[in-house]
C-alpha cells in the first residue's frame, strides 16, 4: 500500500514539472489598418529570446514556453494617432535583481533559462523595437523587417544580432542601441542594419562588430566597453572610416598595418574623405581588456 502511494505521489510530481515545462503563451495582433509604424516593448527577466520575420503576416506573433505558470505575462495593444503601440512585460514576481542574476550566470554553465520566447514580426510594416532583457541569450535576425529604431537594455544575457539572408533593412534606422550590464554582444553585417547612429555599452563582457561593407550613407558607431574586449571588421580599405581610440595604460590595442594615423588615438582608411556622405565613424572607448581591429 505504501509503494503505491509513494508511486502516485512520484507521478503527480513529474507531471506537475511536465506541465510546467509545457505551458504555453501565445499573443498576436492580427489587425493590419490603421496605423503606420508599430512600437513593440517586450520585457522579459530570464528567458532565451528568438526574433525573426513572421510568415503569418501578422504585426505581432509571440510564442512562448513558460516554465511557471505563476509568474504570468502582461499582453496589451492598442492603435492610436497611426501608431499600433503593443506591449509584452513578463516580471519575476519573486524579484531577481541583477545582482542575483550576475551571480547566477559567473557560476552556472547552463544555458538552460527559465522561459523561451519566439518574437515573429513581418515584412509588412515599419518598426520602433524596444527589449528590456534579464538574464538569458537573446538571437535576432533581422532579415526582411523594416526597423526605424531599435533599442534593447540586457542585465545579463548574451545578444546577437544578424541578418540570415543579404537583404539590408529596406529604410533609414535612425538608431541601433544596445546596452548590457555582463555579457557579450555580437552583430554581423551590421551594415545592413542601414542605421545612422549605432550606439554599444557594455559593462563587463566584449563587443564584436562586423561590417562587411560600407555604409549607404554617412553613420557614426560608439562602442564602449568598461572591462573586456572590443573586436570590429572594418570594410574595404577604399570605404571611407575614420577610427577614433579611446583606451587606458591596461588595455592592448591590435590595429591593421592599412590604417593611417592622423593624430594621436585617430586613424583612417584610404578612401577617407571628411565630406564623403558615406563616412563612417567608429568610436572605440575601452578601459581594462584589449581592442582588435581588421
Amino acid at each position: 500500500m505504501l509503494k503505491k502511494l509513494c508511486l502516485t505521489i512520484t507521478c503527480i510530481l513529474l507531471g506537475l514539472n511536465t506541465g510546467q515545462a509545457q505551458f504555453v503563451k501565445e499573443y498576436k495582433v492580427s489587425e493590419k489598418r490603421g496605423f503606420e509604424i508599430v512600437a513593440l516593448d517586450f520585457s522579459s527577466y530570464k528567458s532565451a529570446v528568438n526574433l525573426k520575420r513572421n510568415v503569418h503576416q501578422d504585426p505581432v506573433y509571440i510564442h512562448g514556453h513558460l516554465a511557471q505558470s505563476n509568474i504570468l505575462p502582461e499582453f496589451k495593444y492598442s492603435i492610436s494617432r497611426g501608431i499600433l503601440n503593443a506591449s509584452l512585460v513578463h516580471k519575476n514576481v519573486e524579484s531577481d535583481n541583477l545582482g542575483k542574476s550576475i551571480t547566477s550566470k559567473l557560476f552556472s554553465s547552463s544555458t538552460d533559462y527559465d522561459h523561451t520566447w519566439d518574437v515573429g514580426l513581418s515584412s509588412n510594416f515599419l518598426y520602433d523595437l524596444n527589449f528590456s532583457l534579464g538574464m538569458g541569450k537573446t538571437d535576432m535576425d533581422l532579415s526582411q523587417i523594416s526597423i526605424s529604431n531599435m533599442k534593447i537594455r540586457s542585465a545579463s544575457s548574451d545578444v546577437s544580432l544578424f541578418y540570415s539572408q543579404s537583404m539590408p533593412n529596406s529604410v533609414a534606422m535612425d538608431t541601433l542601441l544596445v546596452t548590457i550590464s555582463m555579457g557579450n554582444l555580437e552583430v554581423k553585417k551590421a551594415n545592413f542594419t542601414n542605421a545612422k547612429r549605432m550606439i554599444f555599452e557594455v559593462d563587463y563582457g566584449k563587443i564584436d562588430l562586423n561590417f562587411s561593407e560600407g555604409m549607404p550613407h554617412g553613420c557614426q558607431v560608439i562602442s564602449a566597453v568598461s572591462v573586456g574586449s572590443v573586436h570590429l571588421v572594418l570594410p574595404p580599405e577604399d570605404v571611407p572610416v575614420r577610427l577614433k581610440m579611446r583606451t587606458t595604460p591596461m588595455c592592448r590595442t591590435v590595429l591593421p598595418k592599412y590604417l593611417k594615423s592622423v593624430e594621436k588615438g585617430i586613424y583612417v582608411t584610404r578612401g577617407f574623405k571628411s565630406s564623403d556622405p558615406r563616412l563612417l565613424e567608429v568610436i572605440i572607448d575601452v578601459g581594462v581588456g584589449s581592442v582588435t581591429v581588421e
